[in-house]
């Protein structure tokens, strides 16, 4: 199994339940890689001392959430140069119209004009496809937003297959999980939690570096309903809140929606800040730990990418032999 998380903006609730929590609990039943695709990042303008401030943030973030470089792999993307060589493969076997149908870069082009999107942005589903197939994975845990890049790796790994011979890449699936993968913003319950929208908004996310006090201010102005109490069917704010309230405790919407029956916004509100605190506070505490010792945090990353550059070295050699490369 292989995922990963760009470094921009700040890592937030939603990125907790949808994917670190699940990756931490799923260390021993996949042979995971975990990267952090910092090259995927430069898909917009970033600030260079910004930028390898969130890479280090993000990659101590995935140790404090309980992910294990002794079970899995942590590394950053532009630590193995073999991503970019398929990536460039992938480029030359994947005609434009498939990527002139992706649904960012058409949102993003027509937002700021196709003269002012970057090629990168235009390309980046052929090195998240390269990403993938570097590995051999058989499963990539992505949110449905995603679903129609992985469709897009699995269309260009089938190509290569039919061009090369089976077998010269692994075709992957995806991994969409419903419990806890969609936690939609505090302040507009109808989009979903979102690194840049919280840049923009703060009050829009639940961040997973803020402090208690924080926590319970954002929580507190929640937007709910007109209604003074939880009664089903519940609106979309108040649904979200319960859905995060179900997640942290394991349990399912019915039953918070039971344990909260009746009771004031104020009562639901509380005891979701109560859990987000109780649930942050020990990561919160390890990655304070991992920051204060740089040189361990990189030494980690370093080990981590000297073994994933074993494994992706060897599928890069079966696509360049493929392909006709020397």
């Amino acid at each position: 199994m292989l995922s990963g998380i760009q470094p921009t903006g700040s890592l937030h609730i939603g990125n907790y339940l949808g994917a670190l929590r699940n990756w931490v609990r799923e260390q021993d039943r996949y042979e995971n890689y975990f990267c952090i695709v910092d090259l995927h990042a430069l898909t917009v303008p970033q600030d260079p001392e910004v930028l390898r401030a969130k890479t280090l943030e993000v990659a101590a973030l995935y140790l404090a959430s309980g992910l294990d470089p002794a079970r899995c792999e942590i590394f950053l993307q532009s630590h193995v140069a073999a991503h970019t060589q398929l990536g460039w493969i992938m480029e030359c076997l994947t005609p434009m119209g498939w990527l002139e149908r992706m649904t960012q870069f058409k949102a993003r082009s027509q937002a700021q004009g196709r003269e002012r999107v970057g090629t990168g942005l235009f390309t980046y589903p052929a090195l998240m496809a390269a990403d993938i197939l570097l590995y051999d994975a058989d499963l990539v845990p992505v949110g449905d937003d995603q679903r129609q890049h992985i469709e897009y790796s699995r269309d260009v790994a089938q190509r290569m297959n039919s061009m090369y011979g089976e077998g010269t890449v692994h075709v992957p699936a995806p991994l969409i999980r419903d419990a806890g993968a969609r936690v939609m913003g505090l302040d507009d319950p109808t989009v979903k939690m979102s690194k840049s929208i919280g840049a923009a908004r703060p009050a829009h996310a639940i961040f997973m570096l803020d402090p208690p006090d924080v926590i319970r201010r954002k929580v507190s102005r929640a937007q709910t309903d007109a209604e003074p109490a939880v009664r089903p069917p519940v609106g979309a704010g108040v649904a979200n809140l319960l859905d995060m309230y179900a997640a942290l405790n394991d349990l399912s919407r019915d039953s918070a929606v039971e344990h909260f029956s009746s009771k004031p916004y104020s009562v639901l509100k509380s005891e979701t800040a109560d859990v987000l605190i109780g649930a942050l506070e020990p990561i919160q505490t390890r990655y304070a730990e991992l920051r204060a010792d740089e040189a361990g945090l990189r030494r980690v990353l370093g080990e981590s990418a000297s073994r994933a550059r074993v494994v992706a070295a060897a599928t890069l050699e079966r696509v360049q032999h493929a392909v006709g490369l020397l």
